[in-house]
């Protein structure tokens, strides 16, 4: 296979030299997607097969795939689960409304919303309770978004950039308040709430960061590492937020950058006069993606790959209480 350090694998003709892989961690799946994904492998040996999940668990087009084949049925409207089904509610969260149509089918409903997003969702719930006017930092129709929007729809305004500040028309004895979408671009975000700020001094910020600790993380490696590379790819899937913003901020960084689902979307006139790339996964991409690609491209050119470690993790949340509950309920 392959090693830190290690050079190992034939070239590909027109190619000198051995190029460097730079392996950035932290990269791959973060502690909200790995117990969202334990909660669909535990849920299918307690409940077995057609096991109902609400929207995609975690936006990653070979974590989905497998679960199709396992008997997972995604959905995209909560009336197509059968009345009395089990059905999850995915790591990025679902509004009331769908909690309540769920209820009223008579489904066992598992919750594996990643509890950074729950914590939006309860702030969300709070400052509605005390009358504020919320402005909600982040991409509209992503289920993130849809779902925080969901817990007070009359009190949310969603801003996707500095040019909608300048669109909004709130009055200066308005109480609001800005939170954000876990997964965005921590420079994007910052842009945007600058501009909050400056149009709306009294604007409330939420007691603590909004953008999680993984997005963090794995974007600071980028930004750390990308300057020190020819090349960035970027292992995840189109619709992952997290893994789009990995992409632009290498770009932004000088750094070209693509984002594939895996090795069979890896184009080698990228490669061509590459001596140094950088090799990163957003947080719902599967580590076997990662090390396929790296395995690819030591054949095609030789390969020194090196560990880069920059921030350490060891972030760890339980299963959902409701799917404990149903194991107690089927033992």
């Amino acid at each position: 296979m392959w090693g830190g350090g290690g050079v190992c694998g034939g070239k590909v003709g027109g190619y000198n030299g051995v190029m460097k892989i730079i392996l950035a961690n932290p990269r791959g799946f973060c502690a909200g997607v790995n117990m969202a994904i334990l909660t669909v492998e535990e849920a299918l040996k307690i409940v077995g097969t057609p096991l109902y999940v609400y929207h995609e668990i975690v936006h990653n087009r070979h974590v989905v795939e497998q679960f199709v084949k396992e008997g997972v049925i995604f959905v995209d409207e909560i009336d197509e689960v059968p009345n009395n089904s089990t059905v999850i509610f995915s790591a990025h969260g679902v509004s009331p409304e769908v909690r309540d149509a769920a209820k009223g089918r008579g489904c066992t409903m598992i919750d594996a919303t990643c509890p950074l997003v729950t914590k939006v969702h309860m702030e969300a719930i709070r400052y509605a309770k005390q009358g504020y006017k919320m402005l909600l930092v982040g991409h509209a129709g992503h289920d993130e978004v849809v779902g925080t929007v969901g817990e007070a729809p009359d009190a949310f305004t969603i801003v996707e950039s500095p040019e909608d500040v300048e669109k909004l028309s709130f009055a200066d004895e308005d109480k609001l308040v800005y939170l954000t979408q876990t997964t965005l671009s921590m420079d994007d975000a910052n842009r945007i709430i600058d501009a909050i700020k400056k149009r709306f001094p009294q604007v409330k910020a939420p007691p603590s960061e909004d953008i999680c600790y993984a997005t963090t993380n794995r974007q600071s490696a980028v930004r750390e590492l990308a300057p020190r590379a020819d090349l960035c790819i970027v292992v995840g899937s189109k619709n992952s937020s997290n893994s789009v913003r990995l992409t632009e901020i290498s770009q932004n960084s000088g750094c070209q950058a693509y984002l594939v689902d895996d090795k069979t979307e890896l184009d080698h006139q990228w490669f061509k006069g590459v001596n140094t790339m950088l090799l990163t996964a957003g947080a719902s991409a599967p580590e076997h993606l990662v090390r396929e690609i790296i395995q690819e491209l030591v054949d095609q050119y030789g390969g020194e790959v090196e560990d880069a470690h920059v921030v350490a993790e060891d972030m760890h949340f339980n299963l959902p209480r409701s799917l404990r509950q149903l194991t107690v309920l089927n033992n």
